[in-house]
């Protein structure tokens, strides 16, 4: 058995992807700031009769992220992936945002991609072998109002997915990004009238209905599996068709 890592893991999309990374075979060790939901996330893996730890990890705090690696990255087995799926999300107009504000989404949203990204691929290395998946976000393509911190966040993990994949591919390392179109989540919360969201959003995919957390969860599995054997440095779109690139 192998381990899979997975940040983020108490909402909605980090669930469903702890739940299909441990019914691909992996144990799986899994973070979020969030205790409760975090608990919930490990319970459900555990009822599948999958391997599941939970720890609490502050992003932020990238003692903290060490320390989390240093005890859980190979919790049954040795790491072969890991999801760096964590973010958050302030609503904030671009001339209003303070720079302690903009610190804090990059150090959830970017910075500790990239130290995560780091602990994992030194573990990797030794085995020759493994899949780094990044979450993006569909945001990144056309810019999404008051989310200008988020939005930059997530543009940068596309460059580091590209940089990473180029350094890491000799030492067998695979390394790609999926982009989550607007899945219902929690995230939606931040829009005024989320029903007529959801309305705005069926108008503009090629799909007329709402993706599922599984269905992007399944393109995650494939990054981080076998069939995916001679892909890096792709980023995935999962929004029933609104961007096409």
């Amino acid at each position: 058995m192998t381990t899979a890592v997975i940040t983020g893991a108490g909402g909605a999309l980090g669930r469903a992807i702890a739940l299909r990374l441990a019914a691909d075979g992996h144990a799986v060790a899994l973070t979020d700031i969030d205790e409760p939901n975090l608990a919930t996330t490990v319970d459900l893996v555990r009822a599948t009769g999958a391997t599941a730890s939970g720890t609490v990890v502050d992003l932020r705090d990238t003692t903290a992220i060490d320390e989390f690696f240093a005890a859980t990255a190979e919790l049954a087995g040795p790491l072969d992936v890991l999801v760096n799926n964590a973010a958050i999300y302030p609503t904030t107009p671009f001339l209003a945002i303070p720079l302690a504000e903009y610190d804090e989404v990059h150090a959830v949203n970017q910075r500790a991609y990239w130290r995560c990204a780091q602990l994992a691929a030194a573990r990797l290395a030794e085995r020759g072998t493994g899949a780094i998946v990044n979450i993006a976000s569909i945001t990144m393509h056309g810019g999404w109002s008051q989310l200008a911190s988020y939005v930059a966040t997530k543009g940068a993990a596309v460059a580091l997915t590209r940089a990473l994949a180029r350094e890491l591919g000799p030492l067998g390392i695979r390394v790609n990004a999926v982009s989550p179109g607007a899945f219902p989540t929690a995230a939606e919360e931040i829009h005024d009238d989320p029903e007529a969201y959801s309305a705005r959003v069926i108008e503009r995919q090629a799909l007329k209905r709402r993706g599922t957390a599984a269905e992007l969860a399944s393109v995650v599995s494939f990054l981080a599996g076998p069939d995916s054997s001679f892909v890096t440095g792709q980023t995935i779109e999962v929004n029933g068709g609104w961007v096409m690139t």
